[in-house]
């Protein structure tokens, strides 16, 4: 296996605890399940350890990563549950700091982030059932498939937040994907002029969303208006980060 190949398994892996964490949190509610839902942190810990033993050599920079000494983590009958908490929150806060070293050394941004553009492309088109007249048809589309698709609202999305200022104008994305460090806005093709007011907006987000987001992608849904579609994107493209998915009704 290579050194990516490795970094993405470790990816995986570490993934899947995190996830395993917010389960076993999720699972019980109110004051009375406290008892006992924090604990598995004994666990947690020593499987953060055994992941960063293994990530160690494949990663760059590990002085921020810590491994626990668990000979000096109290046991489960020496704590209270306040205890456990704090243990816990350990275990959770090493273990998505080493997740996002791994996302960072694999390139998961970028990877994540073709994906989700081809993804629309493929299949935006299916999504819209009738002629568009607004931009925001076009943005309920590309919600039902990114929820279809397992990403969830506040954690892996947002809609129409991430408000950023350029030359005294507010400018407020129809999506923005934290973790990708993404904002994804839509614009819809409907004649010849709007066309080209498209491409002056476009240029205009451009400057304005590039100080708060390293990528951006732009979603032109197009109801015949564009014949040449490299002619169309080439200029916008020769910015760092901006892809434009041009989307044929």
């Amino acid at each position: 296996m290579d050194h990516k190949e490795q970094l993405k398994q470790l990816l995986g892996n570490t993934s899947a605890l995190l996830e395993a964490m917010r389960y076993s949190t999720s699972t019980a509610s109110g004051d009375a399940a406290n008892i006992g839902k924090y604990a598995s942190y004994q666990t947690f810990l020593r499987k953060y350890n055994e992941l960063v033993k293994q990530a160690a050599p494949l990663l760059l920079f590990t002085n921020v990563l810590d491994t626990i000494n668990l000979d000096k983590i109290k046991g489960i009958n020496d704590t209270t549950w306040p205890q456990q908490k704090v243990y816990f929150e350990l275990a959770y806060s090493n273990t998505a700091l080493l997740k996002s070293l791994l996302e960072a050394a694999v390139g998961y941004a970028e990877d994540a982030t073709q994906k989700l553009k081809d993804f629309l492309q493929s299949n935006l088109r299916r999504a819209i059932f009738a002629d568009p007249e607004r931009e925001v048809e076009i943005c309920d589309g590309i919600e039902v498939l990114i929820v279809g698709r397992g990403m969830a609202k506040g954690t892996d999305y947002d809609r129409e937040t991430g408000r950023t200022k350029s030359s005294g104008k507010e400018s407020v994305p129809d999506f923005i994907f934290p973790v990708l460090k993404l904002c994804l806005e839509v614009k819809l093709s409907q004649s010849t002029e709007k066309r080209r007011v498209i491409v002056d907006q476009i240029n205009a987000d451009i400057r304005a969303y590039a100080k708060l987001y390293e990528r951006q992608l732009y979603i032109v849904y197009d109801v015949g208006t564009i014949r040449d579609e490299a002619e169309f994107k080439r200029d916008l493209e020769n910015a760092p980060g901006v892809s434009v998915v041009i989307v044929k009704h």
